[in-house]
């Protein structure tokens, strides 16, 4: 296994949380590196400057970690969770799952990600490079006053739905130790990215979208 994961659904809420091993790291970096710039703007919901494309080569990253990780959802999943994310998982036989999406986001301060959901199966968030530290953030004059856990420039935020019907939150507040950090989540997990100040480097991260489609092989039979 190319991961060290916490191995459980965080508080049972619906997502896993990951550390990415130095091999992983160094590839997806020569994925960024070797990236054509091509934009994947027009498909995001992020009000940044650069998102691009990246491709995963022999698809080694959905081998190595994604796929695996598919496999641990399923394995830890319950009731509870299911119902609250309304997830529907292929298991079936005459169904593979897939990395459907995949790019990088380089962020700069101001810039937010809003509130948004991603489409197919699960979605997931990579922190390559966090330039900034949200203690430190949280602190700046322009929040005196505000209460402390109103305070959020650079945080990165999951938004759901409790079993009273309550609208919760639950931040992660960013720094350089989350580095090499990733949250693997079903895709219709709303979340979003503050803006953060005061830092001339760009925040790095990668997304990608899982889906699933059947299985050709299974359907060519009926094709005449």
């Amino acid at each position: 296994m190319s991961y060290q994961s916490s191995s459980v659904l965080l508080d049972q809420l619906g997502w896993i949380n990951v550390q990415l091993d130095k091999e992983i790291i160094d590839f997806l970096w020569k994925r960024i590196d070797k990236s054509k710039k091509e934009s994947a703007k027009k498909t995001l919901a992020g009000n940044i400057s650069q998102s691009y494309s990246i491709t995963d080569e022999n698809d080694y990253f959905f081998g190595k970690v994604l796929y695996p990780l598919c496999m641990e959802y399923v394995d830890n999943q319950t009731t509870s969770i299911n119902n609250a994310h309304n997830l529907s998982l292929p298991v079936e036989e005459d169904m593979q799952i897939y990395l459907h999406s995949f790019w990088v986001n380089h962020q700069k301060k101001y810039e937010i990600n809003p509130i948004h959901d991603h489409t197919g199966l699960f979605s997931f968030v990579i922190w390559m490079k966090i330039p900034y530290d949200c203690e430190e953030q949280i602190k700046l004059p322009f929040l005196n006053g505000v209460m402390e856990e109103n305070r959020k420039p650079g945080t990165f935020e999951f938004q759901y739905m409790d079993m009273y019907g309550k609208i919760v939150n639950h931040s992660y507040m960013l720094s350089p130790e989350f580095e090499g950090r990733m949250l693997f989540f079903p895709s219709n997990l709303r979340h979003m990215v503050y803006p953060f100040y005061e830092c001339d480097e760009d925040r790095i991260s990668i997304s990608g979208n899982i889906w699933s489609k059947p299985i050709r092989e299974k359907y060519i039979k009926y094709i005449k």
